[in-house]
């Protein structure tokens, strides 16, 4: 993801049957240091399919607090 700041509006949403290129559907859209908050309270199974999208990048939840 590109530097971006707490602040930022980003959009929080889980790719359902990501594998198979399923349906995105958007759980917050607001404050990336919101969307984070609320990304950390799901449960392992539905943050495995999560994903941020700023104004110019899209990033994996998972990959995002592993890097």
């Amino acid at each position: 993801m590109r530097t971006t700041y707490a602040e930022a509006t980003v959009r929080l949403y889980h790719l359902s049957d990501a594998m198979e290129g399923g349906a995105a559907e958007t759980l917050f859209y607001g404050p990336l240091s919101e969307a984070m908050r609320i990304a950390a309270s799901q449960p392992e199974e539905v943050q495995e399919a999560l994903f941020i999208a700023t104004d110019n990048d899209v990033v994996a939840w998972l990959d995002l607090i592993e890097g």
